[in-house]
C-alpha cells in the first residue's frame, strides 16, 4: 500500500495550494486505518460541448487519486450550469437552457474516460439534489452567508464598484456548489485557482451543516498555445481531446520550450522524480527540447487514442518537418568535440559557419539560429558530443554538424 508521505508527494505535484496539508495527512491516515477510500470531488459545468487540454489538469489529478485507491466523483453541474459560474467574469453570463446543458453533459461523459478509469469513476449530476430543494431549503442555504462576504470576492467587488449588474442567482452559485460537497460528503475538492472562493465556501457550508470540512486542492490554470492566456476554445488557443491525432501532435510541437515544461508538469503522467531529471537534462543539454516535445506529444496522443496513433503522429510530423525544413543536399561537417560539451557559438565558429564566436552569439540573440528545428534563445547553451545536430542560420542556410 502507498504510504501517506508517498501519496502526499504525488498529490502535491503540480498543485498550487492545499488547504490544509495537515488536514490532508489526517484524512489519508484515517482512510488507511479504516481501510476506506477518500471521496474526491471535482465539478464541471457543461457550458461548452468540448473538453480541452486545460480541463485535463484536474482530470489528471483525479486519475492520480484513482490510482492511489480513492473514490473519484466527476460531478456534472447540470443544475448550476444553467446559472453560470461567475468566477473571473466581468459581466453577467448568458444563461444556458436545460437542453443545451444536457447535450453538453453527454459529450463530457464520452470524453472524460480518455483520462479517468471508467470502472473507478462515479458520474453524478447536481440536479439530483439541487432540483429537489424546496423554497425553505433555498432560504436556509442563503441565510448561511452574507452579502458582505460575497463582495469580498474580487470579481464581484470589481463589478459592484464599477456599477455593473450582479444577479442574486450569481450570489447563489458558490452556495450551491458548496452544497454539492454537503450532498456528496466530499473529503477533498479539486479546482482551478480561479475557483478558490467557491472551494472554500464548500468548507464553510459543510461546517454549517455539521459535516467534516473538505480539504481544498487548487490547480494552476493551463496557458493556451499562445503561452499567455488561459486555454480557451473562444480564444482559439486550445488543444481539444477529440481533435485528430496529427492535429494534437502538431499543436504540442508548436508550443515554446518554456510552455512545454509547463505542460509536462500539469498534463503529463511523468513521475515527479523523472520530471525533475527531464528539466535538468534540458537545462544541461543532455536532453534536446525537440526530443522532449516529441515525447510529450506522443504521450498525449497515446492517452487520447493509442500507441499506434502516437507513433503515426510522430512519423507524420517528422516527415513533414523534414520536408519543410531541410534540403536534401544539406552540408555535413565533422567537428572534433573539446570536452564533454561545447559552447554553441564555438561549435559554429570551428565548423566555419560563422567567422567568430561573437558573430554566432549576435545571430542567436537576433533569433536567426535554429537547432534541430527549434529557435535558439540562449547563446550560452552547451551541447554534448557523439551526436548530429542540424543548424539553420538565417532563412536559407542549413548545416549538419557531426560531433566527433
Amino acid at each position: 500500500m502507498t504510504t501517506v508521505n508517498e501519496q502526499i508527494e504525488i498529490i502535491k505535484h503540480g498543485a498550487v495550494e492545499i488547504i490544509t496539508e495537515e488536514e490532508l495527512k489526517n484524512k489519508l491516515n484515517k482512510a488507511i486505518n479504516e481501510k476506506r477510500p477518500l471521496k474526491i470531488k471535482a465539478g464541471f459545468d457543461p457550458t461548452a460541448p468540448d473538453i480541452h487540454l486545460g480541463h485535463t489538469v484536474l482530470l489528471n489529478k483525479m486519475r492520480q487519486f484513482q490510482d492511489l485507491g480513492h473514490e473519484v466523483i466527476f460531478l456534472i453541474g447540470d443544475f448550476t450550469g444553467m446559472i453560470g459560474d461567475p468566477s473571473g467574469k466581468s459581466e453577467m453570463r448568458p444563461r444556458l437552457t436545460k437542453e443545451e446543458v444536457e447535450k453538453n453533459a453527454e459529450t463530457y461523459k464520452a470524453q472524460v474516460f480518455k483520462i479517468l478509469d471508467p470502472d473507478k469513476t462515479k458520474i453524478r449530476f447536481n440536479s439530483e439534489w439541487l432540483s429537489k430543494m424546496t423554497v425553505s431549503d433555498f432560504l436556509e442555504l442563503g441565510a448561511m452567508q452574507t452579502v458582505a462576504r460575497m463582495l469580498e470576492r474580487d470579481d464581484f467587488k470589481k463589478r459592484f464598484d464599477s456599477h455593473k449588474e450582479i444577479s442574486i442567482l450569481e450570489f447563489y452559485y458558490p452556495l450551491l456548489q458548496a452544497y454539492d460537497s454537503v450532498a456528496l460528503k466530499a473529503d477533498i475538492e479539486l479546482g482551478g485557482t480561479d475557483q478558490k472562493f467557491n472551494l472554500l465556501m464548500g468548507r464553510t457550508i459543510q461546517k454549517r451543516y455539521g459535516c467534516d470540512e473538505q480539504v481544498v486542492i487548487t490547480m494552476p490554470l493551463l496557458e493556451g498555445l499562445d503561452g499567455v492566456n488561459k486555454m480557451s476554445k473562444s480564444l482559439g488557443n486550445y488543444i481539444g481531446v477529440n481533435e485528430l491525432p496529427d492535429n494534437i501532435f502538431g499543436k504540442i510541437m508548436s508550443v515554446s520550450d518554456v510552455l512545454m515544461i509547463r505542460y509536462y508538469e500539469l498534463v503529463s503522467n511523468i513521475a515527479p522524480k523523472n520530471f525533475k531529471e527531464l528539466k535538468e537534462g534540458i537545462k544541461s543539454g543532455a536532453v534536446h527540447p525537440m526530443e522532449a516535445k516529441k515525447m510529450l506529444a506522443s504521450e498525449i496522443v497515446e492517452r487520447f487514442y493509442s500507441k499506434e496513433e502516437a507513433e503515426k503522429g510522430r512519423g507524420n510530423f517528422e516527415k513533414t518537418f523534414s520536408l519543410r525544413q531541410a534540403p536534401e543536399d544539406i552540408q555535413s561537417i565533422d567537428v572534433k568535440w573539446e570536452g564533454e560539451k561545447m559552447w554553441v557559438p564555438k561549435i559554429l565558429t570551428i565548423a566555419g559557419v560563422v567567422k567568430s564566436n561573437s558573430e554566432a552569439k549576435r545571430l542567436i540573440q537576433q533569433g536567426a539560429v535554429e537547432l534541430d528545428g527549434e529557435r535558439l534563445i540562449d547563446s550560452e547553451i552547451e551541447l554534448p558530443g557523439n551526436k548530429t545536430y542540424t543548424f539553420k542560420i538565417g532563412k536559407k542556410r542549413f548545416v549538419k554538424i557531426n560531433a566527433k
